[in-house]
């Protein structure tokens, strides 16, 4: 005989789904923003993406990173935080293309690559901790794991013309610091994280997040296991 509450705890779990706020990590080029788009469209939350298109710094931080660094990095926390508040006071759950934590990652590895001052760090770090006070964690974050040389490969195919001067350096140091990242992070908030060297199919992706996220609640890595 069926289980009557086995459809009433699935129920339950789907909405509980309904309310969660995800986070989209990884490297440039790494493919967050096509994931966010299906996770989206799977969970039927709204996805806020990366400022690129209307980001007036851009192409000047591109073009003379270590004079635009700390201004670009400022406009970033800025709009991700204006993303981050609208998410927690709309109610309800929200994909975001890259989280305001990080930006830190960010600014550290400008920081590291002597492309930024240590006192505009310092400022940004200060600035960045009073907006911490006014922030709830996201429920999950997927990072989407790839080698800088994969990055570049990416960054390359999709020919934006702002992002033509990315140098493998700067990814490399870029993937350092992310792995600090979700080492840190995951103490926090709960991360999948994903070997991102192949596309997966989005749709099974989706899938496989929501059924890893209603499992458990800790930083564990997700060997893909294709269906067909």
């Amino acid at each position: 005989m069926p289980d009557p509450t086995k459809g009433y705890s699935n129920m339950k779990q789907r909405e509980a789904l309904q309310d969660l706020f995800i986070g989209v990590a990884g490297l440039i080029g790494a493919g967050k923003t096509t994931l966010a788009k299906t996770l989206g469209r799977h969970l039927d939350l709204p996805v806020y993406f990366e400022p690129v298109e209307d980001n007036e710094y851009l192409a000047d931080f591109y073009r003379d990173t270590a004079r635009y660094s700390f201004a670009t990095q400022i406009y970033l926390l800025n709009r991700r935080f204006q993303q981050h508040q609208e998410i927690i006071w709309r109610g309800g759950g929200a994909v975001q293309d890259r989280t305001i934590y990080e930006d830190a990652v960010f600014a550290r590895t400008l920081v590291d690559q002597k492309l930024m001052e240590e006192r505009d760090y310092r400022t940004y770090l200060q600035l960045f901790r009073h907006m911490s006070n006014f922030m709830c964690r996201p429920h999950l974050i997927i990072y989407l794991d790839l080698k800088p040389e994969t990055s570049l490969e990416r960054v390359q195919q999709r020919s934006r013309d702002v992002e033509s001067g990315l140098s493998l350096e700067y990814l490399q140091a870029l993937h350092r610091s992310y792995e600090d990242f979700i080492r840190d992070i995951s103490r926090k908030v709960p991360v999948i994280r994903v070997s991102w060297e192949e596309y997966r199919d989005p749709e099974a992706m989706a899938e496989m997040i929501e059924r890893e996220y209603l499992h458990g609640n800790f930083l564990r890595e997700v060997h893909w296991r294709p269906t067909s």
